[in-house]
């Protein structure tokens, strides 16, 4: 049965980098929120429209997608990034789609009987072990995207948005916006509802509650409420939680 007592979810708090000087010019930038596209958005379900080309990257980065279902989550993520970048064609797309491919990559690389215990409990958002990850993602980005030829400028790039992906609440610019969002659209899709539900420990009745609640509001383009909408709708009606709970 659905648990009607669960605790929210911590809030996420935007406050702590609010103040960083990229941050300030993001918002300058792009005041409203969420973000209006400006480019088309396809809201029909993902499995529709699969990312294509790095090659190169994905086979640099195979080891690294046998932990934590990366081998499902990049490749999902990557091909929501793809749309998003669709919706926002001012955004610099081989900074983004790279930047997505890699930004879990360091879950690799952490211990992984702490991912479950730590990065998913009660205090998530916080846990030492999402900082790990993002740090140890960038140690995966400055070993592989050289030697594809990608410049030291484009790698601290990549590394900027991999470094607080999940821990810092704001966006420094478009493409970490959309690296964000689509790194959470993959939990709308119902692979990720399975994982994800899995993870935390919950009746899918209640993560798609809580999806619904608590993420959609942390989106931070229109393009991604849109998809997260739609997948939602039809999730739910997949899964029936409206009566399975």
């Amino acid at each position: 049965m659905t648990n009607k007592t669960l605790p929210a979810w911590e809030q996420a708090d935007a406050g702590t980098h609010a103040d960083d000087p990229r941050a300030v010019a993001f918002n300058a930038q792009y005041p409203a929120r969420p973000i209006p596209a400006t480019g088309p958005v396809i809201t029909d379900t993902i499995c529709a429209t699969p990312s294509a080309g790095f090659d190169a990257l994905w086979k640099a980065i195979e080891p690294e997608t046998r932990t934590r279902a990366n081998d499902v989550h990049l490749p999902v993520s990557t091909a929501y990034a793809t749309r998003l970048c669709d919706a926002y064609p001012e955004a610099d797309r081989e900074l983004v789609l790279a930047a997505i491919i890699l930004h879990d990559t360091g879950w690799a690389h952490v211990d992984e009987d702490r991912i479950i215990s730590e990065g998913f409990s009660s205090n998530w958002r916080k846990a030492t072990i999402r900082f790990e990850h993002e740090a140890e993602g960038c140690v995966v980005a400055r070993r592989v995207l050289p030697e594809l030829g990608y410049s030291e400028d484009f790698v601290e790039k990549v590394c900027e948005i991999i470094d607080g992906h999940d821990t810092r609440q704001v966006a420094y610019s478009l493409e970490d916006a959309l690296v964000r969002d689509s790194d959470r659209l993959w939990r709308f899709d119902r692979a990720g509802i399975m994982a994800s539900s899995s993870w935390f420990g919950m009746a899918i009745s209640d993560y798609v509650d809580r999806l619904q609640r608590e993420i959609i509001p942390e989106l931070i383009t229109d393009a991604a409420h849109q998809i997260a909408t739609a997948d939602l709708a039809r999730a739910a009606a997949l899964l029936r939680t409206e009566v399975i709970r």
